[in-house]
């Protein structure tokens, strides 16, 4: 018999999670707890109060045999904890954060110590100390928000979602991962949109991580495979139609020197560049134009690289000179494009079979200003999933399900996060009004 098929206390069952799936790096493995419950041995504290508890930033890809195997037992663990009642809410009536006191203190412990973010010796005190801190810290960074040890909407709403719900989510998220669990080709790209998150992937193992910006809601990124196939220096950028329709022009409306001013120019189909003036506004004439931003990665709204990406939905990928949103928890920001943090190192990757790319060729060639396509040979495949839950390296993942795709409501934190402001009014692909 092992440790997860004894009767367990609430308390035991989450120091055998703590073990298990959300411990820190250190902690011991799945054998080793069942050694421990064995032996009835006490828990070691593996941290102190002064924030280290952290989740290691992942070395197992998203789409792998292991990362499979790893949620599948996630799985069984989140099951029991399902059968056995799951975990109790946190009051949200007030910011919990070091030096708060009181009941909703010691909820929180509690529902940290439950899913193995906090060791269950800090159980009890009703004090918001440097350990808990370092728990929700941890809490956060598995459910994709800024790890800032503050307890406010986010994270409560976060907390808050019930243990059986967490079970549905892993579950639906284990068909998805198991398409992927085949040969994805030895040098790949994997972006998964609900963490907004890119890995770059050579033999097994991740190479690169990116923070991303992906789709809006009501404009979402597709979820596809496709082909790396170019890399595009210093781009033009080609305002799309449903842009134009939906942005440019309110935005013409607002302001008359828009365009001029975020070096957008206008041509008609014979090739011939307009002028703002002679265009009508107050209809719809604006879309039977062709309307091309003129390179440069501080005004360009794909900054200073797109990377060209076969497929039918009209994608791809790029820099953005709108930096500040790879800060943010809420990440849904675009058109349906995509957004790459540390954009140049994402391209040395890719052209790291290409003789004469190296990343000093790259970064001389975005100074130059000129425009210049590189190939990608051989292409990369490129791999847009929607996975909202897994387990990888034993840690248990969560993130929202911001396109309601996983069939049974969710969204709570996307709505707090759009209705709080989350989704900047300048961070839509049009440079924002001046």
């Amino acid at each position: 018999m092992n440790a997860f098929s004894k009767p367990m206390s609430r308390r035991s069952f989450a120091r055998g999670l703590a073990l298990g799936f959300a411990g820190a790096a250190s902690a011991p493995s799945i054998a080793g707890a069942q050694e421990l419950f064995g032996t009835q041995a006490e828990w070691v504290q593996r941290y102190d109060g002064d924030g280290r508890m952290r989740v290691a930033r992942a070395v197992t890809p998203l789409l792998s045999g292991q990362t499979v195997a790893t949620t599948e037992r996630a799985i069984e663990t989140y099951r029991r904890m399902a059968s056995s009642g799951g975990w109790q809410s946190v009051p949200a009536g007030q910011t919990l954060k070091l030096g708060v006191r009181g009941p909703a203190v010691t909820a929180l412990r509690q529902r940290l110590i439950y899913t193995g973010d906090l060791d269950q010796d800090a159980d009890g005190s009703p004090v918001f100390d440097s350990f808990v801190e370092s728990g929700v810290r941890r809490f956060q960074t598995r459910h994709g928000l800024n790890a800032t040890g503050i307890v406010s909407k986010q994270t409560f709403q976060a907390l808050n979602v019930p243990a059986t719900e967490r079970l549905r989510q892993l579950e639906v998220n284990l068909v998805r991962l198991r398409a992927f669990s085949g040969n994805l080709g030895q040098r790949h790209v994997t972006m998964n949109i609900p963490a907004a998150a890119i890995e770059t992937v050579e033999n097994g193992q991740i190479i690169t991580h990116h923070t991303a910006g992906v789709g809006k809601i009501d404009r979402q990124s597709p979820v596809m495979q496709a082909r790396a196939l170019s890399v595009n220096f210093n781009p033009f950028w080609t305002v799309p139609a449903s842009i134009i329709r939906k942005d440019l022009i309110p935005k013409m409306q607002q302001d008359a020197n828009y365009l001029t001013e975020n070096k957008i120019r206008i041509f008609n189909k014979a090739g011939q560049e307009l002028q703002p003036t002679q265009v009508n506004w107050n209809s719809m004439e604006a879309t039977n134009y062709m309307f091309r931003q003129d390179p440069g990665g501080d005004v360009n709204s794909l900054g200073f690289v797109r990377i060209d990406i076969a497929n039918p939905h009209g994608v791809y990928m790029h820099d953005t000179p709108a930096k500040g949103i790879f800060g943010d928890d809420f990440r849904f920001v675009s058109s349906g494009c995509v957004r790459v943090q540390n954009v140049r190192d994402y391209v040395a990757w890719l052209l790291k079979e290409q003789p004469g790319w190296d990343r000093d060729r790259i970064d001389e060639t975005i100074r130059s200003g000129q425009r210049v396509d590189v190939k990608i040979t051989p292409s990369v495949n490129v791999y847009w999933v929607y996975v909202t839950a897994w387990a990888s390296d034993d840690v248990v993942q969560f993130r929202e399900d911001i396109y309601r795709r996983d069939g049974f409501g969710g969204g709570a934190v996307a709505d707090a996060s759009a209705a709080a402001g989350g989704a900047r009014p300048d961070e839509d692909m049009l440079p924002p009004l001046r």
